[in-house]
């Protein structure tokens, strides 16, 4: 990876977590951030069982399986270039938040979905 680091997608509870992140999830949000051209704050990757359910997350939540990442995004023309750079790359479940974009490549969940929180 060039832009990202795995410490980046540790749980808060678990050091070193990041690791169990999928490995073609974080290449291709990798390739996102060389397109969006700006850096890209990760507020959630891998989640612990417990992180997760301190979170409020659902209990079949993609980032249990390292498969997911929310990424910080907080303004109208940040989200439009972000959305695209991730769609272009392949992502095709977002989730979009007032604060945050969360991505995954759940295959066990709908495709070419988007929804809001």
């Amino acid at each position: 990876m060039h832009y990202f680091t795995l410490e980046e997608f540790d749980s808060p509870d678990a050091p070193g977590s990041g690791a169990k992140m999928d490995y073609a999830t974080l290449q291709m949000l990798d390739l996102a951030r060389s397109l969006y051209g700006r850096p890209m704050v990760v507020n959630s990757g891998f989640r612990t069982v417990e992180h997760n359910d301190a979170v409020g997350g659902t209990e079949n939540s993609s980032h249990l399986r390292g498969l997911a990442a929310d990424i910080s995004c907080t303004n109208s023309g940040d989200r439009y270039d972000m959305l695209i750079a991730l769609m272009r790359v392949g992502f095709n479940r977002v989730g979009i938040s007032d604060t945050f974009l969360h991505i995954d490549t759940d295959e066990t969940k709908s495709q070419h979905v988007i929804w809001t929180y």
